[in-house]
């Protein structure tokens, strides 16, 4: 479904990109994730994307991919997206049964996730319809070696907010400066040898949440590369699927638990 009727906002006319979601529900499915995939803001990746979705759906959870803009659109569009796709996804999930509605996103795309997760109470778009007074605040957050300080210079950064963004910018999109003991409990995996992403980024987030009380898992596994994605082929790496399926269950059952890290 196209998130926006007409021109999206924060977008000019001369910029043809159509932000979508896309929704593919199991029916009955208590959980619901809306996935946002990495590219540094200047590409979307399908294997962090419809194959996160696919495998999802496999293990009983609903999902929605959101095709956010990216380059040469910059904030606040790609937050305007996330929070519409969060409130889209909210209405349509629940007609098949999803009742607790989380977010996703590896790289850039957890950098998104994680924004929408610390900025759900900020408007970032005029109310399009009815749907729009929903929640934009996702229940649950699931960070895949995400960025997270964009106080560091980075391409991720360059395509969200430019060149030379000013430090209140760079403040502002730095998630782990703004969570509270409201920011949704999360989920996140890195591996200490990524060099795309340093592992510092999961660190911070994962400490603030600490700080607040914030229910969080991280693991952080010592070998592989940025990007992984399922990490099917990897030996350690593609562990983090099985965590995350007792992770939700855990929590869709409504167990909560004490911060935690773990490494291999």
């Amino acid at each position: 479904m196209k998130l926006w009727d007409g021109m999206p906002p924060h977008q000019s006319a001369d910029t043809e990109l159509a932000p979508e979601l896309h929704i593919r529900a199991v029916e009955g499915a208590e959980l619901g994730i809306v996935i946002c995939p990495g590219g540094a803001y200047m590409e979307l990746a399908e294997h962090e994307g419809a194959a996160y979705a696919a495998w999802l759906n496999s293990v009983g959870v609903s999902a929605a991919v959101l095709d956010y803009r990216v380059a040469p659109c910059r904030a606040p569009a790609q937050m305007a997206d996330v929070q519409r796709a969060i409130r889209l996804a909210r209405h349509a999930l629940a007609q098949h049964g999803v009742r607790k509605l989380g977010v996703m996103g590896s790289s850039a795309g957890g950098h998104l996730a994680a924004a929408a997760s610390v900025h759900y109470d900020r408007t970032f778009y005029p109310p399009q319809d009815a749907q729009d007074a929903a929640s934009a605040r996702p229940d649950f957050t699931v960070l895949c070696y995400p960025v997270i300080d964009l106080r560091v210079p980075s391409a991720t950064r360059s395509s969200l907010l430019g060149a030379a963004p000013d430090s209140q910018l760079q403040a502002f999109y730095s998630p782990h400066l703004h969570v509270t003991a409201d920011t949704p409990p999360a989920f996140l995996w890195h591996t200490a040898a990524d060099e795309g992403v340093s592992a510092e980024n999961s660190l911070m987030y994962a400490a603030a949440l600490v700080r607040n009380g914030v229910s969080c898992e991280l693991h952080m596994y010592p070998k592989g590369h940025h990007g992984l994605g399922l990490a099917q082929n990897h030996p350690y790496v593609s562990r983090w699927t099985q965590e995350l399926c007792r992770w939700l269950q855990a929590f869709c059952a409504g167990q909560t638990a004490p911060p935690v890290v773990r490494g291999y």
